[in-house]
C-alpha cells in the first residue's frame, strides 16, 4: 500500500462525518449565519498558510488561529487571531461565531493543541479536518523511537557521546539530561526556554536563518563543526527539513535518532495537501466554495487499476482507493470490483460542465511476475487510438496520456516492482461521447482520452469561475501586490517564478478587466502556443468548446511574414516547424487583442514553448 495510506481517512464514508449545517440564504460574514457557517482554522506553520489559501478561493470569511503573532498572514477574507486556546475557549470562540468545522493545520508535534482541539471538538460534536504533512518511508539505518522517552533510553544503549538535538527548543527540557548540544531559533521566545532549562551558552548553537531552505552539505558543515557524534530530529515531514537533516548525518557516518509523529485521533478526517483540503470542505460543508472540483479521467483510471491490481496481488478489495497526485498530494477515490484483476470508478461530478462526468471507468488488469517492472496499456472499450503524432503517445496506441500513465506506472510500481502488468482502461459510452469532443481534429478515434495533468477538476466553464478570478484578484492586492501575473495553469505558472499568479483557464479577456477594475497596473500573461493562436485572432475566451486553433488564420500569419507554413494537426508542434520570427508575431498579435480590455498600464505577453 501507499506510504501515507494509514494516514488518509475514508472522509465519504457516512460514518466519519457529522451532520452540519449549511451557510444561510443572505448571510455574508461569520456569524450571521446559522450554525456551522465558518471555519477555523489553526496553523502557524506552512500548511497553515496552505489551508489560508484554499480557503481565500471561496471568498466568504474564516477565521486563522495561531499562537503568536509571528506567524501572521496577508488575508483578505480571513480573520487572523493570536493566542493560545484552552478547549474551553474554542468551545466558546466556536459558539459564537458559529464555527462549522475545524481545520488543525498546526506543527505535527503539536500535541497538546491536537488534544485539545480533540477535547473542544467532542463538546461541539462537529469535525475536524487534518492537513497532514506527507511523511517518507521509514530510512534504512536510522533508529526511530516511538517518543522522546524511547529516544534516551536508545542513545544511552548506543554510548553516544556528543548529540547534537535538532528538535527544537520545545523539546529542551524534555532532552536536558543527555547533555545534547541544541540547535534553536535566535529569537527571545526560544532562548527564554533555554534559559528557563538551565542550559549553558556552551549548548546552544542558532539556525543560521540566512539560509531559506538548508542543503545537505549546510546541514554537513554544522554536524561537523559541532563535532557529534548522533544527532536527533523529529519526524517532521518533508517541509520541516527532515531527510534533508537525515541524509547529512547518515553520509557523515553518524548515528541518527528520530522521534516519530504522534498518532492522531482516529475518527479526524485527514489530507495531505491543497486539493483534498479543498474537496473534504466541499463535502462537508457545501455552500462555503460557488463552485465544486472534481478528478480528472486519468485520475479515475489511476484508482480504479490500483485497485484492480490489489485484488489481483493481495485478494484485496478495499470500498476506497488512496493514490497520489502528479505533485505527491494523496488522494482517495470510492471504488467497485466487476471480477478479480477489474475494477472501476464513476467520474466524480464537479461543476465543471465536461462530456466525462459521471461516466463509468473501467480498468482491467493481467500481470505476470518478473524480475523488471513494465507496464503495457491496451485499449479498451470506449478510449480512442491515438492515429497521428504529437500527443506525446506512440501513434497506435490507446489515448491513455502522459501523465495518467505515469500515475498509473508509479502505483503500480509500489504495489510489486517485479512484474509485468497489461492495464486496459476502458469508458461506458466512450465512443459516443467522443462525438461531443474534438478529439478526431487531434487524431484520436473511436473514444475519449484518457487526460488530466494535476489529476483534478477545476471548474472552469461557468460565470462563478470569473467570479473566483475577481475574489483571487481582491486578494493579491489587498496583501500587497502591485505587480500580477495571469496563467492558464502550472506550466504557465513557472515562467512567471516570483510574480504572484492568478489561473485564467480560458478566461484570458475577463481576467484582464478584473485585474483592470481591481487597479492592477502591471499585467504579466504567461501562455502556451494552442491558447495564444486563439488570443491571437482575438479570441479572449479560449475554450475549445467556442474556438478551434484556425488553421487559415496562422497560415495568413506566416504568409504575412514570408514564411511558408505546413499545416500542423497540434499547436505545440508549430515549435518545431516555425522559426521565431512567427512567435514573436504571436505574441505582439496576443498583444494587441489583450489592449482592447486592457488599454492602460504595462502589459507584457510570455509565449510559453510546449515541454
Amino acid at each position: 500500500m501507499h506510504k501515507n495510506d494509514s494516514d488518509i481517512t475514508n472522509f465519504f464514508s457516512d460514518r466519519d462525518i457529522l451532520p452540519l449545517a449549511p451557510w444561510g440564504e443572505g448571510a455574508h460574514r461569520a456569524g450571521e449565519g446559522p450554525q456551522g457557517a465558518a471555519l477555523l482554522i489553526f496553523g502557524g506553520t506552512t500548511e497553515g498558510r496552505l489551508a489560508v489559501d484554499v480557503c481565500e478561493q471561496a471568498g466568504k470569511p474564516f477565521y486563522y488561529s495561531t499562537k503568536g503573532d509571528l506567524q501572521k498572514v496577508d488575508m483578505h477574507n480571513g480573520v487572523h487571531i493570536t493566542g493560545a486556546m484552552t478547549a474551553d475557549d474554542i468551545v466558546a470562540f466556536c459558539k459564537e461565531h458559529k464555527v462549522g468545522c475545524i481545520v488543525d493545520a498546526a506543527h505535527p508535534f503539536a500535541e497538546n493543541l491536537h488534544k485539545t482541539i480533540d477535547e473542544a471538538r467532542k463538546v461541539l460534536s462537529i469535525n475536524v479536518i487534518r492537513l497532514q504533512r506527507v511523511f517518507p518511508e521509514h530510512i534504512k539505518g536510522v533508529e526511530y523511537c516511538s517518543d522522546y522517552d524511547d529516544a534516551i533510553n536508545k542513545i544511552r544503549e548506543a554510548k553516544v557521546e556528543r548529540l547534537l538535538a535538532l528538535t527544537g527548543a520545545n523539546t529542551i527540557k524534555k532532552l536536558r539530561q543527555t547533555k545534547a548540544i541544541f540547535r534553536i531559533l535566535n529569537r527571545p521566545e526560544s532562548i527564554a526556554l533555554a534559559e528557563a532549562a538551565g542550559l549553558d551558552n556552551d549548548r546552544i548553537i542558532f539556525y543560521n536563518e540566512s539560509l531559506e531552505i538548508p542543503t545537505i552539505e549546510d546541514e554537513k558543515k554544522v554536524m561537523g563543526e559541532v563535532g557529534c557524534d548522533a544527532i536527533i530530529t523529529k519526524e517532521s515531514g518533508e517541509s520541516g527539513g527532515f531527510e534533508v537533516k537525515v541524509k547529512a548525518a547518515l553520509e557523515l557516518g553518524l548515528k541518527v535518532f528520530v522521534v516519530e509523529h504522534p498518532q492522531l485521533p482516529k475518527d479526524w478526517i485527514t489530507v495531505t495537501g491543497k486539493y483534498g483540503l479543498r474537496r473534504v470542505i466541499e463535502h462537508l460543508m457545501p455552500d462555503f466554495f460557488p463552485l465544486k472540483t472534481g478528478f480528472t479521467t486519468g485520475a479515475c483510471a489511476t484508482a480504479a487499476t490500483k485497485a484492480a491490481a490489489l485484488s489481483l496481488l493481495f485478494d484485496e478489495y478495499p470500498e476506497e482507493v488512496h493514490f497520489a497526485l502528479p505533485d505527491g498530494e494523496i488522494m482517495t477515490i470510492p471504488v467497485t470490483y466487476e471480477a478479480k484483476g477489474v475494477a472501476s470508478v464513476i467520474k466524480d461530478s464537479s461543476d465543471d460542465p465536461d462530456v466525462t462526468k459521471g461516466c463509468k471507468i473501467t480498468s482491467t488488469v493481467i500481470l505476470e511476475k518478473s524480475d523488471g517492472f513494465s507496464v503495457t496499456f491496451l485499449q479498451g472499450e470506449g478510449v480512442g487510438k491515438v492515429t497521428l503524432p504529437g500527443l506525446g503517445i506512440p501513434v497506435g496506441d490507446p489515448a491513455v496520456n502522459p501523465t495518467p500513465r505515469k500515475m498509473i506506472e508509479n502505483e503500480l510500481r509500489a504495489l510489486e516492482d517485479n512484474a509485468s502488468y497489461d492495464v486496459t482502461i476502458s469508458v461506458e459510452n466512450g465512443a459516443e461521447l467522443a462525438l461531443k469532443t474534438f478529439n478526431h481534429k487531434v487524431g484520436v478515434v473511436g473514444g475519449i482520452s484518457i487526460i488530466g495533468t494535476s489529476g483534478i477538476v477545476s471548474p472552469l466553464s461557468n460565470e462563478a469561475f470569473v467570479q473566483s478570478i475577481r475574489r483571487e484578484l481582491d486578494v493579491a492586492w489587498a496583501i500587497g501586490c502591485r505587480t500580477i501575473g495571469l496563467v492558464a495553469g502550472m506550466k504557465s505558472e513557472k515562467a512567471l517564478e516570483g510574480i504572484r499568479c492568478v489561473h485564467y483557464g480560458n478566461f484570458v479577456g475577463e481576467a484582464l478587466k478584473a485585474a483592470r477594475e481591481v487597479g492592477f497596473e502591471d499585467v504579466h500573461i504567461a501562455i502556451m502556443i494552442g491558447k495564444a493562436v486563439k488570443l491571437a485572432e482575438g479570441h479572449l475566451d479560449t475554450h475549445s468548446h467556442k474556438v478551434l486553433m484556425n488553421q487559415e488564420f496562422i497560415r495568413s500569419v506566416a504568409e504575412g511574414l514570408g514564411l511558408e507554413y505546413k499545416e500542423v494537426d497540434m499547436a505545440r508542434d508549430l515549435w518545431n516547424t516555425m522559426p521565431p520570427p512567427f512567435f514573436e508575431e504571436i505574441k505582439r498579435l496576443c498583444y494587441e487583442t489583450c489592449r482592447t480590455v486592457y488599454p492602460k498600464g504595462k502589459l507584457s505577453i510570455n509565449l510559453v514553448e510546449s515541454p
